[in-house]
């Protein structure tokens, strides 16, 4: 073994040690590995591989749809209710991005598990939100809700990191894409288009609230319990989780937009910064992992 290969595989496992540590995920890789062949739900040559293999903008996304949706005070009552969410934040975020992956990268069979295993769990989540309102989780309208969020929250964020944003018809795709997962859960007729979507989220304005609770969430998010070595890094992540929200958002929850100048620095800086983690996903990440998975079942066709 050569000296410039030991010292990759070295800074391959270091990075991908403080991925972990930032993200809490606890999955294995092993598990994308198989069965041969099996292209999942969407396949490599999908929008959503694509933009869910940018690193960056899923933990700039997930953090800026995790504040979006507590913005809802039913869909927020379900998870203050019934989860350790605001205790175990970094555990939440991990399940997300377990959850993400599994139904972006895994096999059908593992998509699928894993939203079977959300249905269930939703199914036995209901309670009064503060203003005397019902909640069921599996609500038809509710989960549209987190998901509309969470669709658009990913690809503003994309759309805002990576090198080469997607098209108008890629945009499109990718809603259109995310669309069968929405309905998977229960959402129904879901829109199929970026324009559609956006429409969509405004219609809940007059039903959203940044409450005392949804301002908790704020500054439990803000608090990202990360090590020391990580928490500037962390900060501008954050402060890109506020530049792609609506301005529609931002104006609701008081929150002054940054300003052009100030947008293109943290831009760059987390682009910049988060190049060796993409590099080292690219190379044994869970996309590249899918991958060899696909490819490896058309070898032996």
């Amino acid at each position: 073994m050569s000296i410039t290969h030991t010292l990759k595989t070295l800074a391959l496992n270091a990075i991908g040690a403080r991925v972990r540590d930032i993200t809490g995920s606890t999955a294995s890789l092993d598990d994308f590995a198989k069965p041969k062949g099996d292209v999942g739900l969407f396949g490599p040559d999908s929008v959503a591989w694509q933009v869910h293999a940018n690193f960056t903008a899923m933990m700039v996304g997930g953090l800026s749809s995790l504040i979006v949706q507590s913005l809802h005070p039913r869909a927020l009552a379900a998870v203050w209710d019934h989860s350790d969410f605001r205790y175990k934040l970094k555990e939440r975020l991990g399940r997300t991005a377990y959850f993400v992956a599994a139904t972006t990268y895994g096999g059908e069979a593992m998509a699928l598990s894993a939203i079977r295993r959300v249905n269930a769990i939703h199914a036995n989540i209901k309670g009064i939100d503060l203003q005397g309102q019902p909640y069921v989780a599996n609500e038809s309208e509710l989960i549209r809700w987190v998901h509309l969020v969470e669709v658009t929250s990913f690809l503003a964020a994309y759309q805002h990191l990576a090198r080469q944003p997607l098209s108008p018809q890629a945009c499109d795709q990718y809603i259109s894409e995310m669309a069968r997962v929405g309905h998977l859960l229960g959402a129904v007729d879901l829109p199929l288009t970026y324009a559609a979507t956006q429409t969509e989220l405004l219609g809940y304005a007059d039903k959203l609230s940044f409450d005392a609770r949804a301002q908790e969430i704020l500054q439990i998010i803000q608090a990202y319990p990360v090590d020391v070595i990580d928490k500037p890094w962390m900060a501008l992540v954050l402060k890109c989780a506020f530049d792609v929200m609506p301005a529609w958002v931002l104006k609701l929850m008081g929150q002054p937009p940054s300003c052009v100048v100030q947008q293109h620095v943290t831009r760059w800086t987390v682009q910049t910064s988060a190049e060796p983690v993409q590099w080292m996903l690219n190379q044994q990440g869970v996309c590249a992992v899918a991958r060899q998975r696909v490819l490896g079942g058309a070898r032996h066709a």
